[in-house]
Formats: C-alpha cells, structure tokens, sequence
C-alpha cells in the first residue's frame, strides 16, 4: 500500500528524465511512473514514507529547477488514487457519474485524493494529460449525493484553486457512456 505519493510536473521530457533519476537516487523511494505528456510535458509520480518522499521531491525539483511546472506530496493517499492513475477502473452498476476536469494535471491529484475520502464514491480514472493537450480529468461513481460531494470536495479543495476547467454530475448515466469513458 503506498502511504505518501510524490508528483513532479516539467515542461522538459529531457530534465523530467534526469529528474526522475536524481528522485530515486536521493531517498528510499519507489518510481510508479515516469513517462511523457501532452504537450511536452513530463510526469512523474512515486511512493515512499513521507520524509523520503520529500526529500526525493526536493531533489527532482532542484534538477528540473526553471523547468518545474507544479509539485505535490499527499501524505496517506487513497489506494484508490494509484489504482485509478495507472488504469481506468471498471464501474459497479451505479446511479451517478462525476466528471472533473482541470489545467493542470497536479490539481487532479489533489482533486481525486480529496474527492474519494469526501463520500463513498469509486474512483473510475484519473487521466493525467496525455493526449489531451496537458489537461487532466477525474471520473467518479457513486449514488448521486456522494457523487455530487466528492466533485463538490475535489474541486473545492486547496491545491485545485483556480485550475478548474469545468465538472459535471450526471444522474442515471446511459450504459454507453461508461463504455465510452474507458
């Protein structure tokens, strides 16, 4: 189970690189991912205890220096969130669907965390700007008052300020919706 998640955003594949080498190096962390985006963009998400973490954080965010676009450390994440990260999950029959949808890929991270421990919700996909011009988005399900809860928390939450694109809850969903979103 990862306690603590670490995410670097850099507007360079080559420094995100580097980056990514000088995160595992400076601390006791565990790479989950580290891959281009959209456009041009590079991510990087890891696990550890929250000191390495941060430390590691530090030193990725001193090599991509100019380069760093946003940051972020969530202590006690949500399993849901790395679940829904590296894969699109398969919904449970559900009664709503929410839809957040954001500039900037680290607020999605903060949005899917806050919005998943607000209500009882399934986390369904957090897409993290790859091929989708650096945006993110973040789709849940749920009865419909949590659903609405959880969107109401994630977008609301601190490190989502001013990156919200838009967000929508939908009752009843048609099957082929669900269909399409995967």
């Amino acid at each position: 189970m990862y306690e603590t998640i670490g995410f670097l955003e850099l507007n360079s594949i080559a420094k995100g690189v580097e980056a990514a080498d000088a995160i595992l190096k400076a601390a006791e962390t565990e790479l989950l991912f580290a891959r281009a985006g959209c456009p041009g963009k590079y991510y990087i998400l890891f696990t550890g205890e929250v000191a390495a973490v941060k430390s590691s954080l530090e030193a990725g965010a001193a090599i991509g220096a100019d380069h760093t676009i946003d940051s972020c450390v969530i202590p006690r994440v949500h399993p849901q969130v790395i679940a829904a990260i590296n894969s699109a999950v398969t919904p449970l029959p559900t009664n709503a669907v929410g839809v957040m949808e954001f500039f900037s890929v680290t607020a999605a991270v903060y949005a899917s965390d806050a919005a998943v421990k607000a209500a009882d919700v399934d986390l369904m996909d957090v897409r993290l700007g790859t091929g989708i011009g650096g945006k993110s988005f973040v789709v849940l399900t749920g009865e419909v008052a949590a659903v609405k809860a959880s969107i109401d928390a994630g977008v609301n939450c601190k490190n989502a300020e001013g990156m919200v694109v838009s967000e929508v809850v939908i009752p009843n969903p048609r099957p082929e919706i669900f269909d399409a979103l995967m």
